[in-house]
């Protein structure tokens, strides 16, 4: 299932919740104000301050990634793998926007490209949890 237009424009002002697990299965799960769509089958956000999700990604490069809007109430959880990415041009403009957006947090150490595998609804009501296409 891609990321639909409409999932694409869901995602703006949103925090997503990101959650890793390292090689030993530790779970962790971090903030990020700065996931964005790519294109259709590919999510990216700037990594500013969270050593133990890189820790757990260099690891282990599977990925969820919940979004949710509690006054909506929906949401949507994406699952993939990623790669992280210190230098490119896509690593410049997800800086930039960073740069624009939070002037004061500086460079992100690297950003995560994520290859959407799955999407789940996350959206009260008999469908939660159900994957979506």
């Amino acid at each position: 299932m891609p990321l639909t237009p409409e999932i694409k424009e869901y995602l703006k002002g949103k925090v997503a919740w990101i959650g890793t697990a390292d090689k030993a299965g530790i779970p962790n799960l971090s903030p990020k104000g700065t996931l964005t769509a790519v294109d259709d089958n590919t999510l990216v956000f700037a990594d500013l301050f969270s050593l133990k999700t890189r820790k757990a990604l260099e690891e282990n490069p599977n990925i969820a990634v919940a979004v949710v809007d509690p006054a909506a109430p929906s949401g949507y959880q994406f699952k993939g793998r990623c790669e992280l990415l210190t230098s490119g041009p896509l690593y410049d403009k997800v800086a930039a926007d960073v740069k624009a957006m939070l002037p004061q947090a500086g460079a992100p150490k690297y950003v995560v490209k994520i290859n959407v595998a799955d999407i789940y609804s996350l959206t009260p009501g008999p469908d939660a949890g159900k994957k979506i296409g």
